[in-house]
């Protein structure tokens, strides 16, 4: 015998909530499942590399909103309870205190004037906006190459 699941009501827009109801009490805790911090804009070959490296890990993702560079981890926090609310909500820490709904994103969706996901989008980006890579330059003096029987296969100028 299968139990049938109850059939998810939709969450309620901000619009649609009844005055003194908290609209944390619909949330699905979408802020506690990752978290977000600017970065360096990057201007040189040596930048996008340092950053592809972030891209090399799971759940990560960079992004640009408003002209600024972020380094976003998708993890969840360990603090977050199966019904989505905070689990030390009254010794959590300041940047959650800080935090209001009114400028949550409880009903909207990621929109980013640019987001990379893995280091090869990175890298097709930074081709296209840097320029040509150069070979580094061999410093000192060029020297011969010398097989085992002692013979120089390039000649020499």
């Amino acid at each position: 015998m299968t139990t049938a699941r109850k059939p998810r009501k939709p969450k309620p827009t901000r619009a649609e909530l009844k005055p003194g109801e908290c609209l944390c009490d619909h949330c699905t805790g979408k802020c506690c499942r990752y978290f977000s911090l600017p970065i360096d804009t990057p201007t040189t070959w040596d930048d996008y590399d340092a950053i592809r490296w972030y891209l090399a890990h799971e759940k990560v993702m960079i992004y640009v909103e408003k002209g600024t560079w972020y380094l976003l981890v998708m993890t969840r926090c360990n603090f977050l309870r199966p019904d989505n609310r905070c689990g030390i909500y009254f010794n959590r820490p300041k940047i959650c205190r800080e935090y209001k709904t009114n400028n949550c994103e409880y009903d909207s969706d990621w929109s980013f004037e640019r987001i990379f996901e893995t280091p090869e989008q990175l890298w097709e980006y930074a081709e296209a906006v840097l320029p040509p890579r150069r070979r580094p330059r061999m410093r000192g003096p060029r020297l011969p190459i010398v097989t085992i029987d002692g013979r120089n296969p390039r000649p020499e100028h």
